[in-house]
C-alpha cells in the first residue's frame, strides 16, 4: 500500500533523451525504491575507481552513444553494476538533474518502484551494495559543512550507519525528501 502511494507521488513524465551540454558529459541513474517497508538500493563505490571512489551513490553511469537514450543508460548501468534488471514499466518518473562538483557530469536521475528485488551481485566498480530504509534515511537530512563540498550552494548529507551521502547523491535525496515532506512525512 505504501509502494502504491510512493508510486503516486514520484510519477512524473519522462524526459529521455540527453540534451547537448558543453561543460558537462552526460550520465544517469536508477534510483530503486522496494519493499513493504520501503528501502532504497544504492551502492558504496569501489576504492579502485578513478572518480568518485568510495562514495555512495545509485546504480548508474556515463551515457554511451550507443545507448537509445538515457533511460537506456541507467538500465544498463545498473544491470551492469549490481546484476539488477528492471523492467520500463517500472520507472515512474524522473527527478532533476544534478551536476557534479568535481568530475562534471550532468546526471538524469530515474525512479523505478518495485515489490522486492532479486538476488544482487556486485561487479568490479562496486565495494558493496546497501539496502537503506528510506523514511528513516530522509530523516537524517543535514546541511554538508565540509568546505570542500561547498563550490555551489546547496549542499547537504544524509547518513547511513558509518556511510555519509554527500554530493549528487545527496542533491537527489534531498529533492525526495522534499517532494515527501509536502505529502507523506
Amino acid at each position: 500500500m505504501l509502494l502504491e502511494k510512493i508510486k503516486s507521488i514520484l510519477t512524473t513524465q519522462l524526459d529521455l533523451l540527453p540534451r547537448i551540454d558543453e561543460k558537462n558529459k552526460i550520465a544517469s541513474v536508477l534510483i530503486v525504491i522496494y519493499g513493504s517497508e520501503p528501502k532504497l538500493l544504492m551502492t558504496k563505490k569501489s576504492h579502485i575507481l578513478k572518480i568518485h571512489a568510495g562514495e555512495i551513490a545509485f546504480p548508474g553511469g556515463k551515457h554511451d552513444p550507443e545507448d537509445h537514450d538515457l533511460l537506456e543508460t541507467a538500465l544498463r548501468e545498473a544491470r551492469e553494476e549490481v546484476n539488477l534488471s528492471i523492467r520500463n514499466e517500472h520507472v515512474i518518473g524522473q527527478l532533476e538533474p544534478v551536476t557534479t562538483l568535481n568530475s562534471k557530469f550532468t546526471i538524469h536521475p530515474f525512479v523505478a518502484v518495485v515489490k522486492r528485488l532479486p538476488r544482487l551481485k556486485d561487479n568490479l566498480e562496486v565495494e558493496s551494495i546497501l539496502n537503506i530504509p528510506l523514511f528513516p534515511l530522509l530523516q537524517t537530512l543535514s546541511h554538508d559543512t565540509d568546505p570542500a563540498h561547498q563550490s555551489i550552494k546547496e549542499m547537504y548529507t544524509f547518513t547511513y550507519q558509518d556511510h555519509v551521502i554527500w554530493g549528487a547523491s545527496a542533491r537527489m535525496l534531498k529533492q525526495i525528501h522534499d517532494i515527501f515532506q509536502k505529502t507523506i512525512l
